[in-house]
Parts: structure tokens; sequence; C-alpha cells
């Protein structure tokens, strides 16, 4: 057990020194962010001009969804892992895997972690840099449950998410191009994650739906429990369909990893 627990801690290094090594990608990418929430904070600002609230939330707490929102995107989202995968099956770097006692999940997930922790504290870096010109914009809820229920929130979010890249990536076990792919679960989840307006300012009967689906666990759902749109029940009902879902994903990846490797050699044979 600790022995398989040092190789996904080693690979979670060399991940972590692999991407420091392209710090200022992420850094460039992190500052360039910003003018996303001037954009955020321009048009909101218009839409709440003579409103005191909008779908029940006010002005600050909109503003706070999107900043917490581009914060979790750093730290969980899922950038370029599924080209990743893709682009190691296709050149056939996986065979080393296939020969070694390491699970590929693992250790791309072990990656993932690496990134996203770079990423993650550089994007702070840009917000501290913005905050002294945003932060009477901002307010968040002082509920002690809303960390502990938060924090267990991120953590599925970010396993929802890569599993969704990881099973993308699979698909090239039968496909030459998954760009297409790619780009339509990219479209769906920017407008059913929450990242283009608060889901909570669907209809009801379209919002209720969305609470089913994974895209809603992926960004909107976490960012939601922070900054005080749902309550406690909703939180620990989320929570449950988050568990659900990062089973069935995990599942999903399993069978087309099974699957895939079946094809795999059956081509390499």
């Amino acid at each position: 057990m600790i022995s398989s627990l040092t190789k996904y801690c080693h690979a979670f290094l060399v991940g972590l020194q692999g991407n420091i090594v392209y710090r200022w990608n992420f850094a460039f990418r992190g500052f360039s962010s910003l003018f996303h929430l001037i954009v955020v904070f321009t048009l909101w600002g218009a839409a709440y001009a003579g409103k005191s609230s909008i779908g029940g939330f006010d002005l600050g707490q909109t503003l706070t969804y999107f900043v917490l929102l581009l914060v979790l995107q750093f730290f969980i989202g899922a950038f370029n892992e599924d080209y990743q995968i893709s682009e190691e099956i296709r050149n056939g770097l996986i065979n080393q895997f296939l020969l070694k006692p390491i699970n590929y999940f693992l250790y791309r997930f072990s990656i993932f972690l690496a990134a996203r922790l770079v990423s993650g504290l550089l994007v702070l870096v840009a917000v501290a840099v913005a905050l002294p010109f945003i932060y009477h914009h901002l307010t968040l809820p002082t509920d002690a449950w809303r960390l502990w229920l938060g924090l267990p929130a991120v953590a599925l979010s970010a396993v929802i998410q890569f599993s969704i890249a990881f099973c993308f990536g699979l698909l090239t076990f039968w496909f030459l191009e998954i760009q297409s792919f790619v780009i339509l679960s990219y479209a769906i989840e920017t407008l059913l994650g929450g990242q283009v307006f608060p889901l909570d300012l669907m209809p009801a009967s379209i919002f209720r739906i969305s609470q089913f689906l994974p895209y809603y666990y992926q960004m909107y759902f976490p960012a939601a429990i922070f900054t005080g749109r749902i309550d406690r029940t909703q939180a620990i009902e989320g929570i449950g369909i988050q568990l659900f879902w990062a089973a069935a994903l995990l599942g999903i990846a399993h069978l087309l990893w099974r699957r895939g490797l079946r094809r795999h050699t059956a081509v390499g044979g």
C-alpha cells in the first residue's frame, strides 16, 4: 500500500517540476483572466443598473460568484488532460504503463493535481493583485458549514472533471481525432457548468434538470456552496449526487480503458 502511494507521490512531484518549468505560461493565463473579470464586472454592473437584486442575489454576491469561479477553474479545471492522454495513446507512450505495475488513471490524476496546484497558486497571485480594486464588491457568507461541505465538493468536482477528460482522451482508441468531442463537451460544460451565468437564473424546471447532470457539479456546485447560493440541505443532497457521478464516471473510465486496451493490443499485435 505504502509503495503504491510512493509511486504516485513521485509522479506528482515529477508533474510539479514539469509544470513549474512552464509557470510563466500559467501566470500569463492567470493574469489574462483578469481581463475576463473586467468584462464580467462591466456586464453584470450594467445588468444590475437600477436593480437591487437579480434572482434573489445582489450584485456583490454575483460578482463574488464569478471571482470564485475563476479561482476554481485554475485549481480543479481540466485544461488539456484529454489531449495529453490522446497524444500518449497515438504515440504508443502508454505501452510503458502496460509493462509496469502502475495504474494509468492514478498516474495521470497525479500529474493533473500537480498542474492544478501550480496554476491555482499562480491565479491566486493574480487575484491578490486585483483584490485592492475589487474587494469592496465581494461578499462571502460566514457559515462554517460552507467550508466543511465546500471542500469535499471541490475535491469531488476535481475527480468528475478529470474523469470526463480521461474518458474523452481514451476515445483515441477508436477515433483518430477527438477534438470535435472535446469542443462539444466544453461548450456544454461552459453553459451548464454555470460559467456563462449562475445556473439558478435559468427557469426553475431547467435548473432542476441540470442538477442531475454532471456538468452542474463541475464548477457551479462548489462555487454555489461557498457563495451562499444554496442552503445546507441542498449542499448535502448535491454531494450525494456528486458521489454518484464520480463513481459512475470512474466506472465508465475503467470500462473504456479495458475495451480500449483490447483494441490497442489487437492493432499492435
